[in-house]
């Protein structure tokens, strides 16, 4: 099965990404009452919750990643990924 990178951003506006390290588990959650983005799909980190969101925009998916519009249908409410790699533009994920 091929594997199913995605891109977490926004991250500068809850705890930075400095504590993000390759193998850390996170947290997908859809936020369809989101009033900024219907495909919104929140990540979070345990014990500290919301870290981001999962990018939806040309400008911030890193390399081969999905964005979250494409990644919305194929993931139920909930969905669990893991850190591959930690940029200063985001975090490169692997859905799980």
């Amino acid at each position: 099965m091929r594997k199913v990178y995605f891109t977490v951003t926004g991250m500068n506006h809850y705890y930075g990404n400095e504590f993000l390290k390759p193998g850390m588990k996170v947290t997908l959650l859809k936020e369809p009452d989101n009033e900024h983005d219907k495909e919104a799909i929140r990540v979070e980190f345990e014990g500290l919750g919301k870290i981001g969101y999962v990018a939806n925009s040309p400008y911030t998916v890193l390399g081969e990643s999905r964005s979250a519009g494409r990644l919305y249908d194929q993931i139920k409410k909930k969905a669990k990924g893991k850190v591959a790699l930690v940029t200063s533009k985001g975090a490169l994920c692997i859905l799980k």
